[in-house]
């Protein structure tokens, strides 16, 4: 009996250590600048499986980001953090934060090769089908992923978790191929009711496939607890929004990748 006791000890921690999800980081290029990835997957799943590009808040790729991906794994997709800004630039104060995505934002073409040249990299990443590849964005990532859809990038779908929906070329959704959710807080100051219904108006004057859901009482950032409790800054962590948008995700996930 004490033997058997102990084969299966050793069967269900062999299990365990090769039945985790596993990280990795990559270093790659957009031009000349060099870029810092993460990549997360579970190593029990086999072959090539859906890819998901992930792309960072304004303060750069940091550990909120990386737990996504890790996330993403659990739930059997390989998951790719972008980085926008570059090798070791990750900034350590708001006016730090402003200033560089101000840069992505206001240079559009800058931003999407940013953001594709990460693609690129998921979708050639052995672990990933590149025929089911999807992105997902939270506040700076969001609009960088919105931004990605519109250069016409061959992926399955986008998501924008409290993102800025705005953008320079709103003619450009014409070249959107996959379907498009947003997830917003309802009650979001820094993206204005003008800038919604512009955003609605866009899709619908492309033909997008597109989704919007509004989480009443939630403002910017309502995915992330480090973003704190108090509403009147404009940006605090909301639990319900934050289970209910990931929900969404998921079933958004199945739908495209079926």
């Amino acid at each position: 009996m004490r033997a058997i006791v102990l084969t299966c000890v050793f069967l269900l921690s062999t299990v365990s250590l090769h039945a985790a999800v596993q990280t990795k980081t990559i270093e790659y290029k957009q031009g000349d600048q060099v870029l810092e990835g993460y990549l997360a997957w579970d190593d029990a799943t086999a072959g090539p499986r859906p890819g998901v590009l992930v792309v960072h808040e304004w303060t750069g790729l940091g550990d909120y980001v990386k737990m996504r991906c890790r996330k993403l794994a659990e739930l059997g997709y390989v998951a790719f953090a972008a980085d926008i800004y570059g090798k070791g630039v990750r900034p350590a104060t708001p006016q730090e934060a402003g200033a560089i995505a101000g840069k992505f934002k206001k240079d559009q073409k800058l931003m999407r090769d940013r953001v594709n040249a990460a693609l690129d990299v998921l979708r050639g990443n052995p672990l990933c089908d590149p025929k089911r590849v999807a992105a997902i964005g939270y506040c700076f990532g969001g609009t960088c992923v919105l931004e990605l859809a519109r250069s016409g990038a061959d992926v399955a779908g986008v998501v924008s978790f409290h993102g800025g929906l705005s953008t320079a070329n709103p003619a450009d959704a014409k070249h959107i191929r996959g379907k498009v959710l947003v997830l917003h807080g309802g009650d979001d100051p820094h993206v204005s009711p003008k800038e919604v219904e512009a955003f609605e108006e866009e899709m619908r004057a492309a033909g997008v496939d597109w989704q919007f859901v509004a989480y009443g009482g939630a403002v910017h950032a309502y995915t992330n607890p480090s973003a704190g409790s108090d509403k009147s800054r404009g940006a605090a962590y909301n639990a319900a929004a934050d289970r209910r948008s990931w929900e969404a995700m998921k079933a958004f996930f199945a739908e495209i990748f079926k």
